[in-house]
């Protein structure tokens, strides 16, 4: 019995310094009203979000591997009729992260989804009843866009507040490009990919 015992102490022991060894990841534990903080904050640029999206978003999970967003962005006029604001909710699942060293970590893996709605006269979540009926058989204002993606997380000592900077990248796309590549041979997976890169700042520490 002692050595049974004895051996789930040790089998424990190896699990948890092979998580440690891989994964140094912490779910910080915060109180009261801190819960309601946001954790994090992040730029990105494109991914169907609009030309440039400022957002920011909370941790959580054992080893912080969810984390959901809300990003307001814009698209300029030189993109479009005219500016146009952007407002998307998303959410990131990152299952491994790979301590480098002390200062640096590799997320091979982020993937998610994420919905995104754009302001304007000239887009729709009900078709007008100027077209005929089912004649667009979806809604031009809400996009619904699935990714994967990598980062690098880096840990600076230099400030309190700051609990890491991360670079990412993501490559992604929506259900009406997945419905045009389905439905037209013609259509390459080039033409259906976005790609869109961004930073992400983890902040405030629990005191």
């Amino acid at each position: 019995m002692v050595l049974q015992t004895c051996g789930v102490v040790l089998a424990g022991a190896a699990d948890t310094v092979a998580v440690r060894r891989w994964d140094k990841r912490v779910n910080w534990k915060y109180d009261g009203w801190e819960r309601l903080k946001p954790k994090n904050v992040k730029v990105q640029y494109a991914g169907g979000m609009g030309f440039l999206s400022f957002g920011a978003g909370w941790e959580y999970g054992r080893r912080n591997q969810w984390n959901s967003d809300f990003f307001v962005g814009f698209l300029p006029k030189r993109y479009s009729d005219k500016l146009h604001f952007t407002f998307t909710v998303k959410q990131t699942y990152t299952p491994w992260s790979i301590r480098v060293c002390d200062w640096l970590s590799y997320e091979p893996l982020t993937c998610g989804l994420y919905f995104t709605a754009i302001n304007g006269e000239d887009f729709w979540q009900r078709e007008p009843g100027k077209y005929p009926n089912r004649y667009y058989n979806f809604s031009s204002k809400v996009r619904t866009s699935i990714f994967l993606g990598q980062s690098l997380t880096f840990y600076p000592d230099r400030y309190e507040w700051l609990r890491g900077i991360g670079v990412f990248y993501e490559i992604g796309t929506n259900e009406l490009y997945i419905v045009s590549k389905a439905t037209n041979r013609t259509v390459s997976m080039r033409d259906i990919l976005r790609f869109s890169f961004g930073v992400k700042m983890q902040i405030f520490k629990p005191h």
